[in-house]
């Protein structure tokens, strides 16, 4: 298919891409809760962060492919992740405004254990006895993070556990169109429905912001997106998905950073077992799909 590049082998340069993707990815979140917290509307916030991603993205891909980067293999199936996609992020911007960044975090770090379960029924792959030991652990560590039994619990969390469902389901339907679809055309119709979509919500609740503060952070949560996702698509050219899964997991640490230098948030104990927990039954399960791979 035209504009679709091939893969290569630069394992180091695709690992160093994720890091920076995930360096992004942190500063989605911490944009987010920050305008939160500063007074505007989280829907307002999500059409920012889509519509600068489109701005971004069609800056970049058509003067290269022209209109035809527009033009979808699977236009059902784009249309379903790109609605995953945007429905978890305001999900995710909800949960923001109530929850500190590090526990909205760990929550997402589920996200392969969620994606292991999902591929059963979805992608008929098969999940043998101690993947499925793995995922229960997993599920273990999002309950420690939750603690629906606690003080710590708060209803925003449901918020932050729907995200991580339909996060899933987005990266479900990324592999489903693996090699049907350019990446162009993955980037364009991701932000540019999400921007049609959202953007009578926005305007009925729109905010201006109070200062050049607001506007530079609201402007920069789309350069964000379209970066940390461009950065996200070139580590996985360069090097196989195996090996880039556990990098996600450096986002606990910039999360922790951002929690307590911008928010002044530390922690919990819980959060930090909880986290424990769910990354090391993820890193049991990405070592085990790496062992399968090769057999």
């Amino acid at each position: 298919m035209s504009g679709v590049l091939p893969r290569e082998d630069r394992t180091a340069a695709g690992i160093l891409a994720m890091l920076l993707a995930v360096v992004f990815f942190t500063c989605i979140d911490t944009s987010a809760k920050w305008l939160s917290l500063a007074g505007l509307p989280v829907m307002q916030i999500v059409f920012a962060r889509y519509v600068g991603h489109l701005v971004y993205a069609t800056a970049l891909y058509v003067p290269q492919e022209g209109w035809s980067a527009f033009r979808s293999n699977a236009p059902l199936k784009q249309f379903l992740r790109s609605l995953f996609l945007f429905s978890s992020t305001t999900l995710n911007f909800l949960a923001l405004k109530h929850l500190p960044i590090t526990v909205t975090t760990t929550i997402a770090f589920a996200g392969p254990i969620v994606i292991t379960v999902l591929a059963i029924p979805i992608l008929n792959e098969r999940v043998g006895l101690r993947r499925f030991l793995a995922v229960c652990a997993g599920f273990l560590g999002i309950l420690v993070v939750v603690q629906p039994w606690g003080a710590e619990f708060h209803p925003a969390m449901f918020f932050s556990l729907g995200t991580l469902f339909l996060a899933s389901m987005y990266f479900i339907m990324t592999r489903m169109l693996a090699g049907v679809e350019r990446n162009a055309t993955q980037q364009v119709w991701s932000s540019a429905l999400a921007t049609v979509v959202l953007a009578p919500f926005a305007a009925r609740v729109w905010i201006w912001p109070e200062s050049a503060g607001q506007w530079a952070v609201l402007c920069a949560i789309g350069a964000f997106g379209a970066i940390g996702h461009i950065f996200a698509t070139i580590a996985h050219r360069w090097a196989d998905a195996s090996i880039l899964a556990p990098m996600i997991y450096g986002q606990i640490f910039l999360a922790t950073i951002a929690g307590i230098f911008v928010f002044g948030t530390w922690p919990t104990v819980w959060t930090l077992c909880g986290g424990m927990i769910i990354i090391g039954s993820g890193l049991y399960i990405w070592q085990r799909e790496r062992q399968a791979s090769r057999c």
